[in-house]
């Protein structure tokens, strides 16, 4: 009985060594995904939805998670796959997950063992479980390893990095990962449709041009040779290089192309080579989210990983929402997720909610029903023939359809789901829409807040607000009107944790100064803020580089100086 349990365990789980791969009878895999996280199967890890996905398919998956990459020997521990390499940095970017704003290295990894960075007891830097810029890495290690077998670069860091980006651990451009991997292909956005198609297309032995939602590299005779009407050339790395406002004029076409879902090709020339973006995949529609939700997920770390704090705040959270058209200037949602709003069904997040309360470890709180930001479940355009997705800036447009009772419903029905004692909105929330729909407002104040709502004002100063890509500063002050309002009718107490980010380009010493003014005069503590961190693909990050207003391209101050942006950062930590 103790063999047959330690095989069903095993079997459970995509398995992630050879000994696994055997347990299932197995003499070969068709896709090795790689991911610089431990392996937690998980809808909320893309690594685990990605190789369900695959498997539910018909397809052999392995996942190699954080392997050593001082050699390939790790690579080779499952024989080549069959098909492909899938590669991911992990569900962050390599940078984000071992440096911080000011590019000192991060003592804690949330998506390893225990948080430690480290594979042992050790700090150097080759022992870090996750290297820098972990997709090229890992795409390195796995050519060397078997030679010419496809390798799909994913996820993340490759979606941000897919062009000429900015890095900030280096403090210099740089050329897209597809290239800098020599990858044969790179899957960017969420990724379900293009992965699957990629899986069915070499299975079928057919090439990998032209598929929706990935990028090529190109020599320019091949770049030549699909050269058609419509296509849009973005400044070059050489042009970049010469002239940083070129990086600005890049990253707002970059948005602009892919807010519009424009079906047009982009391209950009990378030293010897062309970057080819081909149109965007269609979003999932909500019965195609329910079906990805649906999947065998043991919703448990696997043994190997042990005890990952990531996996642990969210194991009794569910997603009910994908995508943001917010389209803040430092937010890179908008650009992987995409702009149109998918909502899953009421039924499929009731049919979730039902499989974590039978989690050993569930004591009757659901921590989270949310996404990039909760409130934006059932919302949507009504306008068929918008190509802007930009619904929130200068206030709601009016196209938007808000309606409140999808989600009151939702909240309604899970909280009489039995074993359900709490049920709570964690996720962030926009507090435009809020202000449009008080009866929701009432309901999540009064019955599923944690504690302290979280809103993300960012700043109060109008200018700064500007170039965030955020409404004026008049929301804030109304929303928290209309929150002690209900407080006072309901006797509820209203506690927010407000985030707020410093040294944002055009930030002055003196906007943080007067951001504090404000915070105080409405009545707020300080909880959560951050430095503002270059990271890549996000239109401030290109401001940073160059130094100039996103709309009007003048000069703008942006606090490259350490003393200046702890400075500023100093004016927020007083106020905690």
């Amino acid at each position: 009985m103790g063999s047959k349990k330690s095989k069903d365990e095993s079997t459970s789980f995509l398995p992630t060594s050879a000994a696994e791969m055997r347990l299932r009878g197995w003499d070969e895999v068709d896709i090795i995904l790689v991911t610089g996280d431990a392996y937690v199967d998980h809808p909320a890890f893309g690594v685990a939805l990605i190789g369900r996905l695959l498997e539910t398919s018909g397809f052999r998956v392995a996942v190699l998670a954080q392997p050593r990459y001082d050699s390939s020997k790790a690579f080779k521990q499952f024989g080549p796959p069959r098909l492909f390499w899938g590669i991911t940095a992990g569900n962050l970017d390599s940078i984000v997950a071992n440096y911080s704003g000011n590019a000192k290295v991060r003592d804690v990894d949330q998506y390893s063992p225990g948080g430690n960075p480290y594979f042992g007891e050790s700090r150097e830097k080759s022992e870090r479980r996750r290297p820098d810029r972990a997709t090229v890495r890992y795409a390195n290690l796995a050519r060397s390893a078997y030679g010419p077998i496809p390798i799909i670069l994913g996820g993340l860091e490759a979606s941000l990095r897919r062009f000429v980006h900015y890095d900030y651990q280096q403090g210099k451009l740089r050329a897209s990962v597809l290239t800098d991997a020599k990858a044969d292909l790179l899957v960017y956005g969420m990724g379900e449709r293009a992965v699957v198609e990629v899986a069915q297309r070499l299975a079928a032995g057919r090439d990998l041009a032209g598929i929706a939602g990935t990028c090529q590299r190109l020599t320019d005779a091949q770049q030549q040779s699909i050269a058609g009407e419509g296509h849009v050339f973005l400044p070059s790395l050489a042009e970049i290089e010469q002239d940083r406002e070129a990086y600005l004029s890049a990253e707002l076409l970059i948005d602009k192309h892919a807010r519009s879902l424009n079906r047009a090709i982009l391209l950009q020339k990378q030293q010897a080579m062309w970057v080819v973006q081909h149109p965007p995949a269609d979003p999932l529609d909500t019965a195609e989210m329910d079906s990805l939700y649906s999947l065998p997920f043991t919703r448990k770390a696997h043994p190997a990983a042990g005890d990952v704090p990531a996996y642990r705040m969210i194991s009794h959270s569910v997603t009910i929402v994908r995508g943001c058209f917010g389209n803040c200037s430092f937010c890179a949602i908008s650009r992987h997720q995409g702009p149109v709003i998918t909502s899953r069904s009421e039924e499929s997040v009731v049919a979730e909610v039902e499989q974590v309360t039978r989690m050993d470890d569930f004591r009757g709180t659901i921590s989270d029903l949310g996404g990039p930001t909760a409130n934006l479940y059932g919302t949507g355009c009504g306008s068929k023939a918008c190509s802007r997705h930009d619904c929130l800036h200068e206030g709601v447009c009016r196209h938007l359809a808000i309606d409140e009772r999808p989600l009151i419903s939702l909240l309604d029905r899970v909280s009489r789901i039995a074993k359900v004692k709490n049920v709570f909105v964690s996720s962030g929330l926009r507090m435009e829409l809020l202000l449009k729909t008080p009866r929701l407002l009432r309901k999540l104040l009064t019955d599923h807040t944690p504690g302290a709502m979280k809103i993300a004002p960012e700043h109060t100063v109008a200018h700064v607000l500007r170039l965030m890509h955020k409404h004026g500063p008049d929301i804030l002050p109304a929303f928290l009107a209309l929150c002690r309002k209900i407080a006072a009718e309901t006797g509820k107490e209203c506690i927010f944790t407000p985030y707020f980010i410093s040294a944002h380009p055009g930030c002055s010493l003196d906007d943080m100064k007067a951001l504090a003014r404000d915070v105080r005069k409405m009545g707020l503590t300080v909880r959560q803020f951050q430095d503002f961190t270059p990271t890549p693909g996000t239109i401030s990050t290109a401001m940073y580089v160059c130094g100039l207003d996103r709309y009007n391209r003048k000069p703008i101050y942006v606090a490259y100086n350490a003393k200046d942006r702890m400075q500023q950062r100093q004016v927020l930590a007083e106020m905690k």
